[in-house]
């Protein structure tokens, strides 16, 4: 990088604190205010007219802000949550380090927090992880950290939901409708990866967009009841981590997708194992280093069972911030090839774009000694 964007670099991340210090202020000022109106309604007489003065608050923001007053009572309870509860972290917003985004993420997590030692883990990593990832990662993140520090809370958290499971239908303009469901995470994610894959194996000559195909897919196999199990391209693979502890029933856990975008209490996914179930597979790691891939091959390109366990490890593109599922990437030599070897320790996923720029060495080099990896086990948030 030369000396000018270096100077131009820095400059844009003063400018961010400089915004983020502001938003704070802002931020502040909205619950000083919101709670002096609280303060004032609350020497009404009438408890009628306190809840009317209550009520009137978010729309009196509002019209301040120039937001929605469900736009003022979401960030209002997010900042509050932060300010009363993670010190810290509200500290490092006032001092520019994370942004209102990155807050109001926080701020959600903390909702689903029951117990004080949860609320003091938080404090003491959530501003720091903020700081350094951006907001999609650090939303990831706090949903693994939720499981992780209250698994109990979670889980009946989850079987709650799955009672609500549902599928809804809403008629729309021109036609056309919406076809929704609300379903456990690991369902979900099995259907789209068959549809995706389903809709890729279709072929070159198939004049339709992948998006057509995947909704045409799923219209014939929602309506014909069609289905074909020797399809290979009607299989999938849904990669999750579960803890040695977890699986044995020693404690009790989550199972989390290999990208870090979704968990689910260990004892779903154990039920479809126990079913048989095509989707998922079993793959033990080494407790420390993850190491299962330490075998060395001839050749470039790695073989199928290499790719798919690089696949499970890493979850997503090893390019800082980028979240492309690693299935749709392609596999990248850290050391290029020849000089480099083709082993689990030398090959991440990388997505096209990013390959292309690291190949080119003209946006990013990836150093040989790390590895941008989901932590899903990490026991220590």
């Amino acid at each position: 990088m030369s000396s000018l964007l270096a100077v131009s670099s820095a400059r844009l991340t003063e400018l961010d604190r400089v915004v983020a210090r502001a938003e704070a202020a802002r931020d502040a000022a909205m619950v000083g205010m919101a709670r002096q109106m609280r303060a004032d309604a609350s020497r009404a007489e009438s408890p009628m007219r306190r809840q009317v003065e209550l009520s009137v608050i978010p729309l009196t923001l509002g019209q301040a802000m120039g937001l929605s007053e469900g736009q003022v009572t979401y960030r209002l309870a997010a900042v509050e949550r932060v300010q009363d509860q993670l010190p810290d972290t509200w500290q490092a917003y006032t001092q520019g380090s994370i942004d209102a985004a990155r807050i109001r993420e926080i701020g959600r997590a903390a909702s689903r927090l029951e117990r004080d030692e949860s609320f003091e883990r938080l404090d003491t990593k959530a501003a720091t992880y903020a700081a350094t990832h951006t907001v999609p990662e650090l939303r990831g993140w706090l949903k693994r950290f939720i499981v992780r520090v209250e698994p109990d809370r979670a889980a009946v958290r989850a079987e709650k939901e799955r009672a609500a499971r549902r599928v809804d239908v809403s008629h729309d303009d021109d036609a056309m409708a919406w076809l929704t469901a609300y379903l456990p995470s690991h369902v979900a994610a099995a259907i789209d990866k068959r549809l995706d894959r389903a809709a890729r194996a279709m072929g070159s000559d198939d004049d339709r967009t992948l998006p057509q195909r995947r909704a045409d897919l799923l219209a014939s196999w929602t309506t014909t009841n069609e289905t074909d199990a020797t399809d290979p391209a009607l299989r999938t693979d849904i990669a999750v981590t579960i803890g040695a502890d977890v699986l044995a029933g020693a404690t009790e856990g989550f199972a989390f997708a290999a990208d870090g975008s979704w968990a689910v209490p260990s004892d779903w996914v154990a039920e479809l194992a126990q079913a048989g179930n095509p989707f998922w597979h079993r793959m033990v790691l080494d407790p420390v280093t993850d190491d299962v891939l330490s075998h060395e091959y001839a050749g470039r390109y790695a073989p199928e069972i290499l790719t798919k366990a690089l696949i499970f490890r890493d979850g997503v593109c090893q390019a800082p911030g980028c979240l492309t599922p690693a299935d749709r990437c392609d596999i990248d030599h850290r050391q290029p090839w020849p000089n480099g070897p083709t082993t689990g320790e030398n090959l991440s996923p990388m997505s096209r774009r990013h390959h292309a720029q690291k190949g080119h060495g003209v946006i990013w080099t990836l150093p040989d000694d790390t590895r941008r990896v989901v932590e899903p086990l990490d026991r220590t948030a």
